[in-house]
């Protein structure tokens, strides 16, 4: 998963449209990204064993990394979007790591850390995809790798509301670039302007719109469920279940 998120602490947090207010176009699709929206990325818990282990083998720098410094090392390799991208095979990937951190994990060990970023208590609930499933057609948009990819489907329940799903890695384009909007939107069968798309990573928000989609980028559900309920997608006043 790409876990990139950006933040800025000067800017307002848009006020929620008054309760039930229905102001703009309902999609006929939504397509969600994964990390930091559906899916909590936790850097620490994967991490850490990694930055332990290279401590312990030596770390490049000479000094202990932190979590965030080993991420930072990992996605400046020169292979990061080909491994995001698909176009490098995960024992590749762990045999490229393996050298570049100096360690000595097996693949299955390697497999298992890289996992561990994947926290299973997701940010929204089944209950609320049901509940657009059922109004508009679904689909998954992500940056990320295959080893991921085996573990989200495996190990997280929400893929069930998702016929639609679109992984970097498979279809060897990576956000922003136009060609991994369009294959989600050649899936779907809808064209640009009649699909939402949810991130959060500005960036990414903002090369949906330049292609034509409406574009939500993700804070918190609460503020969800108000551009939601702003596109008659929900009712009520309360923001989507959170597990």
């Amino acid at each position: 998963m790409d876990p990139r998120h950006r933040n800025n602490p000067g800017k307002l947090r848009p006020t929620a449209p008054p309760a039930g207010q229905h102001t703009l176009p309902t999609p006929t699709a939504i397509i969600f990204d994964i990390g930091r929206v559906i899916v909590r990325l936790d850097m620490e818990r994967a991490f850490e064993p990694i930055a332990a282990a290279m401590q312990g083998a030596g770390a490049p720098s000479g000094k202990c990394l932190s979590s965030e410094d080993t991420w930072a090392l990992i996605r400046a390799d020169e292979c990061w979007d080909k491994w995001q991208e698909g176009r490098i095979s995960p024992s590749d990937w762990h045999r490229r790591l393996m050298g570049v951190l100096k360690l000595s994990l097996t693949l299955e060990e390697f497999r298992d850390a890289w996992n561990r970023v994947l926290n299973p208590q997701t940010i929204l609930s089944d209950e609320l995809f049901a509940q657009l499933g059922a109004r508009c057609r679904l689909a998954l948009l992500s940056n990320t790798d295959p080893i991921h990819v085996e573990c989200l489907e495996r190990s997280f329940t929400f893929g069930r509301y998702f016929p639609t799903r679109i992984y970097s890695c498979g279809v060897g384009a990576s956000k922003p670039s136009p060609a991994i909007y369009q294959a989600a939107l050649d899936s779907l069968g809808v064209p640009a302007h009649e699909a939402l798309y949810i991130d959060d990573i500005q960036e990414f928000v903002d090369a949906a719109r330049r292609l034509g989609l409406d574009a939500i980028r993700f804070e918190d559900p609460a503020l969800l469920a108000a551009e939601l309920r702003r596109r008659g997608l929900l009712q009520g006043t309360g923001g989507p279940a959170v597990p």
